[in-house]
């Protein structure tokens, strides 16, 4: 019987020891990790830089508060603005926590009371950034729930249209709906919110928590369209490569709005984190490392696509970078279980699809083992005629 609450539905693996892209489980056994723990080890397990940067900052503290000017802040804060285009960082611990500060701000900074966001979204699990979730299966248990919310379908412009009135503070988005499926957003659609946003005084709130720092070869995904400008970024998992931290970065002109005693964070800021995020944003800053992702990326997801030609029960590859879907045409768990059993690491994404999240640093021989993995699985698993 474990001590702990069984909100989690465990794998029954006990790691040991990470290296790169590789967990090593209790008995011996190697993995080849494509979950990098959610997308959060972007660089990899037991990255030598983050160790380095990380050990250097625990010789000096671990933690003073912030009642402290700590430089370690401002010089995150800095490149976080200078990556974003935006002025002002509050940091957190979590990507929940982040969107929880994102939706305090677009209310306060506004005076209207109502959000936009998406059906299938995902924003976290705590009671706002619940309430922003669009999915009912998140909801339930829970209610009532926090007023305000509206989901729409995504990439519908004309539901969008529909939902705007003069309450409406914000509208919440993610680039790609990771926990949704893997879902990509429309880039005539992206657009479209922004001018909608501009011309109705409405904040646009990105939510790059999984699809940030690095993961679709862009420091941030919206970065890829350009003319996107939006208000409020929000971003986490793969901040810090591993250890918590969260932060919501805004523009300069609602900085007021978040004035002395209007939020916080007991251990946001953390500069151990910190001394781990400076090396992430230092890596995701550098155009070689990010082409070099793309360029995988876009090789992977070709040869993926190949594949699936032959394997009827494949029925879309999908993704952006280091961020991919494999969408079934029937429930993927017993495909997972199989896959997990030939030694590689993924995870499902709603009940059709397979959500492939490998380290930014990941080999090409890594990715052509998965891809054999993933085809011996889904061959050998058949169960549908070719249509």
């Amino acid at each position: 019987m474990s001590a702990l609450l069984p909100v989690y539905k465990k794998w029954d693996i006990t790691p040991i020891k990470a290296d790169g892209s590789w967990i090593e489980a209790e008995g011996g056994k190697k993995y080849l990790d494509f979950t990098s723990g959610i997308g959060v080890v972007n660089l990899g397990h037991k990255n030598d830089e983050v160790k380095k940067s990380v050990e250097a900052q625990m010789e000096l503290f671990w933690h003073t508060s912030n009642l402290f000017q700590l430089p370690i802040q401002e010089e995150v804060a800095l490149k976080l603005n200078e990556l974003t285009g935006l002025d002002g960082v509050f940091f957190c611990n979590s990507g929940a926590e982040a969107n929880e500060a994102a939706l305090k701000l677009a209310r306060r900074a506004t005076g209207k009371t109502k959000i936009i966001t998406f059906q299938q979204s995902f924003h976290g699990r705590t009671f706002g950034a619940m309430a922003a979730t669009g999915q009912s299966s998140i909801h339930d248990g829970f209610g009532p729930l926090l007023e305000g919310f509206v989901y729409v379908p995504f990439n519908d412009i004309d539901a969008v249209h529909k939902a705007i009135d003069e309450d409406v503070a914000a509208i919440m988005v993610e680039i790609i709906q990771g926990e949704g499926g893997i879902i990509l957003i429309d880039e005539g659609f992206l657009k479209s919110i922004n001018q909608l946003c501009n011309e109705n005084n409405i904040l646009l709130i990105i939510d790059e928590v999984q699809t940030g720092n690095g993961r679709t070869g862009y420091p941030y995904a919206y970065l890829k369209y350009k003319g996107i400008k939006p208000d409020i970024v929000t971003t986490a998992k793969g901040l810090a490569n591993g250890l918590p931290i969260g932060a919501m970065v805004a523009k300069k002109e609602l900085k007021e709005s978040f004035g002395k005693g209007v939020h916080g964070s007991t251990f946001g800021g953390n500069p151990v984190s910190l001394a781990a995020s400076k090396v992430v944003l230092n890596q995701i800053s550098n155009p070689q490392f990010l082409a070099e992702i793309r360029d995988k990326a876009e090789w992977f997801i070709s040869e993926l696509k190949i594949a699936a030609e032959d394997i009827p029960v494949i029925k879309e590859i999908r993704g952006e970078g280091l961020m991919i879907g494999i969408e079934l045409k029937e429930e993927v768990a017993p495909y997972i279980k199989q896959i997990i059993e030939h030694q590689l690491f993924v995870l499902q994404a709603g009940s059709h699809v397979i959500r492939l999240l490998p380290p930014l640093t990941v080999s090409r021989d890594e990715l052509l083992l998965a891809l054999a993995i993933l085809k011996e699985v889904c061959k050998t698993n058949l169960t549908m005629t070719k249509a």
